[in-house]
């Protein structure tokens, strides 16, 4: 079987949505004309629910298509999306596609109004960070007409093609390992995360691994802003004055984990073996820290380049069927210097 071509909406999608000629839906899309309220309001409605996105490029334009793909990413402020952008240049750099990038802050309204801007420029393809998203979202991105990858995340049903990690089973894993290594007292540290879903189906994968032992964590903190480092050391000094008798304390990512390490040699508490400590992403900056943190590779340059390849791939006249597009990569696991325990024995 064959998968159909991906065709783009139209002004006639609309107008036969909403009972109206195309010639009053272009009025009302384009802001232009003598419009009524009503007749206004329900081609809205209606271009919104089927993901319509007016085109921005002169009708005269043979392709309808840019050679820019749309690189969406909840922040630019964080380490890790950098990397994969580095991953999605090292693919197109040689080729006529661009990358252009848009930040949502983690937030779905603004994803919905980046992507909205976006699509209105019909590019060739659009790279999405997570498979989480409003419905309005979805919508404008299974009727785009155009390649869309869904990167960092695998844990989902994607629209169309995805590359990432399972965020789950990484928590499981990072659970089986501290408790190789006899630690008990276990606890959590990370960011707010009603809308980080990576970091919640870790932490979720985490606590699963943790309770097909008889383990249960202990104490956990969450944060939002400021400096991760900063906050590290403060949530890391608070939680051992509420919980003296934790082990390990596993963090969301290497950021806080680092504020956390720095905290406890100050202290001059033996690591790993009064108490063990581990991240998520092994960022390459923290490498000079007095101890390695344990941590996990998320595979961003990887999650990058294979998500430009599948974008590549489908905009040239003859794609390879063979080019996977659903990929789970497979993260590493770094035990560092903070996860090796000295047993007594």
């Amino acid at each position: 079987m064959t998968t159909p071509p991906k065709r783009p909406l139209t002004l006639r999608d609309v107008s036969d949505a909403c009972g109206v000629s195309e010639m009053t839906v272009s009025r009302v899309l384009r802001k232009r004309g003598d419009v009524s309220d009503a007749t206004r309001d329900r081609v809205l409605a209606a271009a919104k629910a089927l993901g319509y996105v007016p085109n921005q490029i002169a009708g005269s334009l043979a392709s309808q298509r840019v050679n820019l793909v749309a690189v969406i990413i909840p922040s630019l402020g964080n380490m890790v999306f950098p990397e994969v952008l580095n991953g999605v240049n090292q693919v197109l750099e040689d080729t006529p596609l661009q990358p252009v990038v848009g930040v949502t802050d983690y937030l779905p309204e603004k994803e919905e109004r980046v992507l909205y801007e976006m699509l209105s420029w019909r590019p060739s393809g659009v790279i999405i960070a997570g498979l989480e998203h409003s419905e309005a979202t979805r919508a404008m991105l299974r009727n785009a007409g155009i390649p869309v990858v869904e990167i960092m995340d695998t844990d989902g049903k994607p629209v169309d093609a995805m590359v990432g990690i399972s965020h789950r089973r990484a928590g499981r894993e990072m659970a089986q390992a501290i408790l190789r290594e006899g630690y008990e007292r276990i606890g959590f540290m990370g960011t707010k995360m009603p809308l980080d879903h990576r970091a919640r189906k870790r932490f979720e994968g985490f606590t699963e691994g943790l309770a097909k032992a008889g383990v249960e964590i202990e104490d956990r903190a969450f944060y939002s802003g400021g400096s991760a480092l900063a906050k590290g050391r403060e949530m890391t000094r608070e939680m051992l004055e509420r919980s003296p008798d934790l082990d390990f304390l596993y963090y969301s990512n290497d950021m806080i984990g680092a504020g956390g390490l720095l905290h406890l040699l100050d202290e001059g508490i033996d690591i790993p073996g009064q108490i063990g400590l581990a991240g998520f992403n092994n960022v390459e900056l923290l490498q000079g820290l007095p101890r390695q943190l344990a941590t996990m590779d998320a595979c961003r340059n990887e999650i990058g380049q294979a998500a430009a390849r599948i974008i590549l791939n489908q905009t040239i006249p003859d794609p390879d069927p063979d080019v996977p597009t659903q990929i789970t990569l497979t993260p590493t696991l770094s035990l560092g210097d903070t996860l090796r325990r000295r047993r007594q024995g």
